[in-house]
């Protein structure tokens, strides 16, 4: 089946094609790109990035789509990749802004509706399912999908034919020969492309660190099924809700050995009732049970399947740890295993989940004590096939930080690719493709845009710049009454501080600083002034030098001078 966005009866072939990088290119998570012509343009994925320690209070971080909106006329659709929250995430803000159809594989928009709906925006979307194999034309590209292996289902890459040549984005992927589905990645379209000849590969960066091969997936159920077979007791297994095979795993060793399983978490029964009803999960009859069957089971013969891996605050595994949770409550003997890598800036979050699982009695496994996790991402050796097979006259490595983009181009480096057709690029570059072959265009105005609660880009980079302030150093409040008329202070000058306290023997220093607040307030008042605002700016110049003068310290100083 082909779908078609037709181009203008009146439209010539485009000369020119260009990539333009929204994000995802020098950090995880922020996917998005696009493909355009003069008069046709396709966003490639759009995913959000979870916050940085820096980032106080923020959210989520989604792209910039200014880039987006100054071509909203001739923008024909948005594909996915595959569901996972940085491919997806930020569709529903992207869609609230400029509304176009969306393609995905069946999992991909069935998580993508749950999305939607919680933004009031389901019943509006234009979603257009798509399957590997199946051809799609939008204007002058024509896309064919490709079936990837990847650590969420229905997981896809392509190939666009495009006016300057084919173009190969490899989609989120490993090669895993032994497949939990039996599905493998289809090597073989690659191959078929390679030999009709490839104008450009983008491809997955993300474990290019890695040498050799990526864990198969049938390797963790292996490892999972031994943790379980010598359980006395309860085992509790946190994982993350996407991960579909994962899941179908512990739901055949839980058969094997006679034990039912509870999923519990938000997020976990969402995405474990979309698979069913897609058929990419089988659960027999009567092994699912509810929270209320826990009290009438033998420990031995139950398995819970939780959210919470990375330690979440909020998470099911995080509340249960911390004897919050209202229906689960740790039992001595408890088996938990965190079938997960500890994601790098979750480690303290983790480990403090860990230790309050221990302090209840549990025995707690993780990555550290067997190997309980597989990537979903290739490593050097398949990255190394996927080129070889694609053979790319132009390679431009895509998803992940710097170094694993440095890296992946070494790799390309090393299996012949030439020096002039490796494209390292970054968030913000645009890369044109016409006759001539490829260049680098002016880079686009772009960035991150932070979502706090429901302000979405209200929050600057100077807002967290003064949360910072106020989380190192506190913040002093400089307050006081005056009657400028009357020439006198109404309420005499003071100081408040938060987060920023003195030791007893410091505790004199304050009343300096009342000193030279009122000093600052008396001279005004003696030599009339009508700009009050100059006078509160000299009070926290005043104060902030003294601070940091004596104790190296810089609070916030807010002065706040009411005029009567």
């Amino acid at each position: 089946m082909t779908l078609t966005f037709p181009l203008a009866p009146e439209a010539a072939i485009p000369d020119w094609v260009d990539l333009t990088f929204l994000g995802g290119l020098g950090e995880i998570g922020l996917n998005m790109m696009t493909l355009e012509t003069a008069d046709h343009l396709v966003v490639v994925d759009a995913g959000l990035m979870f916050p940085e320690d820096q980032m106080l209070g923020i959210d989520i971080v989604i792209p910039d789509f200014s880039y987006l909106r100054e071509r909203r006329d001739k923008l024909a659709a948005v594909i996915l990749t595959h569901g996972h929250e940085d491919h997806i995430g930020a569709v529903p803000f992207l869609l609230k802004e400029i509304p176009t159809p969306v393609y995905g594989t069946p999992l991909t928009l069935a998580l993508l509706k749950e999305k939607l709906r919680e933004h009031g925006l389901l019943d509006e979307a234009d979603l257009r399912e798509i399957v590997p194999g199946e051809l799609l034309a939008l204007g002058p590209f024509e896309f064919e999908f490709i079936r990837v292996c990847h650590s969420i289902v229905d997981g896809v890459g392509f190939v666009v034919r495009t006016p300057q040549g084919l173009i190969v984005h490899s989609g989120d992927f490993k090669i895993d020969q032994t497949p939990v589905t039996g599905t493998a990645m289809d090597l073989n379209r690659f191959a078929h492309y390679g030999e009709a000849g490839v104008l450009a590969l983008m491809s997955d960066s993300t474990n290019a660190e890695r040498p050799g091969y990526t864990l198969s997936e049938r390797e963790i159920g292996i490892t999972l099924e031994g943790l379980i077979r010598e359980a006395e007791g309860r085992v509790i297994i946190a994982v993350f809700a996407s991960h579909i095979h994962r899941l179908q795993q512990i739901v055949n060793i839980a058969a094997k050995f006679g034990r039912q399983v509870l999923f519990n978490g938000k997020s976990m029964v969402v995405n474990t009732r979309l698979a069913k009803e897609l058929g990419y999960l089988t659960i027999p009859d009567g092994l699912e049970i509810t929270v209320g069957d826990l009290e009438r089971l033998a420990p031995a013969k139950t398995i819970i399947v939780t959210t919470g891996s990375q330690g979440e605050p909020l998470s099911a595994l995080a509340r249960i740890a911390l004897e919050a949770h209202k229906q689960i409550r740790i039992q001595r003997g408890d088996l938990v295993i965190l079938s997960s890598k500890f994601i790098p800036g979750n480690e303290r979050a983790i480990t403090t989940v860990i230790n309050n699982l221990y302090r209840l009695g549990a025995e707690v496994v993780y990555q550290e004590v067997a190997d309980i996790h597989a990537s979903g991402h290739a490593s050097q050796e398949e990255l190394k096939l996927l080129l070889n097979l694609t053979r790319p006259r132009y390679f431009i490595p895509i998803h992940g930080e710097m170094r694993h983009l440095i890296k992946h181009t070494r790799l390309a480096r090393a299996v012949g690719i030439p020096e002039d057709g490796i494209l390292l690029a970054n968030d913000r570059d645009q890369i044109r493709f016409e006759a001539g072959g490829a260049s680098f265009q002016e880079r686009v105005d772009s960035g991150r845009v932070f979502v706090d609660g429901k302000g979405v880009g209200d929050v600057s980079r100077i807002v967290l710049r003064d949360r910072r302030h106020l989380a190192a150093d506190g913040v002093v409040i400089a307050y006081a009454a005056v009657d400028p008329v009357a020439g006198k202070i109404v309420t005499e000058p003071d100081l408040i501080t938060r987060g920023f306290t003195l030791e007893e023997e410091q505790a004199p220093l304050l009343d300096q600083a009342r000193k030279i607040f009122q000093e600052i307030v008396l001279r005004a008042l003696n030599e009339p002034t009508e700009d009050w605002l100059e006078i509160q700016t000299q009070v926290s110049k005043a104060l902030r030098k003294f601070f940091f003068k004596l104790l190296e310290r810089r609070p916030m100083i807010l002065p706040l001078i009411l005029t009567l």
